[in-house]
């Protein structure tokens, strides 16, 4: 397979998966020209002294002007906001995508927005951490992660074709999926278990009965997992809600069922019922494993961040 290459890619939004794509860009040379665009001129400035690419404007639309490849990492609430803003400057034949967790909702706010004559592709990759920022990228962020993309009805397939290949380049693992499909399986593997976790994390908070202290001291008990996940940017995560609201509200309702029928078990003493269930779980995290999604190897919060994976 021949690799790709674009003569300019520009990412806009540079915080975890937008500072990793410009880290595994520059490894992999898959671009003569990378341009940075975010609005927060700390943040560009930040970009700018870890050398992540070769200009940087504040203006989204200066950003794309000459572009073949445009990749918008921003909160999916913004991504209609991005689109207006940079479709009177997109070239002809340029491939636009996003990394958007929510499909569903940022195809409805980019599609009305961007011209004809661009090739708008909607993508996601699976992967990530909990930190945030320019400076919690790296490379090896999408090695064997999957990376689904949505393509609408006409999308042309040579430049489907080019952005699988990208995407292959930068490790992931590709793989296509209608949006409403790719919204509803999001919901149960990643937006629910957010979800939940910042719950748990909230209630621990408030106990009176137990004091933060002691949350801390001996969070390695279980609780620790979860605040990794409730430590994920508040803002990404208040757009994925409302984003996509539907899957979601539907995933919580089959859990909340779900959660009534374990607590008739433990209520009523069903060993049996509790044993099947763990039995059952057990089960996919195996799964998880052999489908090499995981290492089966103790982590007792002492990998580095870069180890880490969401």
């Amino acid at each position: 397979m021949s690799k790709i290459h674009f003569d300019t890619i520009a990412l806009i939004g540079i915080g975890l998966i937008g500072s990793s794509l410009a880290r595994v860009i520059k490894r992999e040379g898959l671009a003569d020209h990378i341009v940075i665009s975010t609005r927060s001129e700390s943040t560009l400035k930040r970009a700018e002294a870890l050398g992540l690419g070769d200009s940087y404007v504040l203006d989204s639309a200066e950003a794309v002007r000459n572009a073949d490849l445009v990749i918008i990492s921003v909160p999916v609430g913004s991504s209609g906001d991005v689109a207006r803003h940079i479709a009177g400057s997109l070239k002809a034949g340029a491939i636009v995508t996003d990394v958007g967790s929510t499909k569903g909702s940022v195809i409805a706010q980019m599609q009305p927005e961007l011209p004809v004559h661009v090739h708008f592709i909607p993508g996601h990759p699976l992967a990530g951490t909990e930190y945030s920022g320019p400076d919690a990228g790296f490379a090896e962020l999408f090695a064997n992660r999957w990376c689904i993309l949505t393509p609408l009805e006409g999308t042309d397939p040579v430049a489907l074709d080019r952005l699988t290949k990208f995407w292959e380049a930068c490790g992931s693992r590709l793989d296509t999926m209608d949006p409403l499909h790719h919204d509803r399986v999001l919901a149960i593997v990643s937006h629910l278990p957010h979800i939940i976790a910042y719950n748990i994390v909230g209630t621990a908070s408030d106990l009176e009965e137990v004091t933060n202290s002691e949350v801390i001291k001996y969070s390695a008990s279980g609780f620790r997992d979860f605040t990794r996940l409730a430590a994920s940017d508040p803002t990404m995560w208040r757009d994925v809600c409302l984003h996509n609201k539907d899957a979601i509200l539907e995933m919580l309702a089959r859990f909340s069922e779900d959660l009534a029928s374990l607590q008739r078990s433990i209520r009523w003493g069903d060993g049996d019922a509790l044993f099947d269930l763990f039995t059952r779980t057990r089960a996919v995290r195996r799964g998880i494993i052999d489908a090499g999604q995981e290492v089966d190897a103790p982590d007792f919060g002492r990998q580095k961040a870069g180890a880490k994976s969401s």
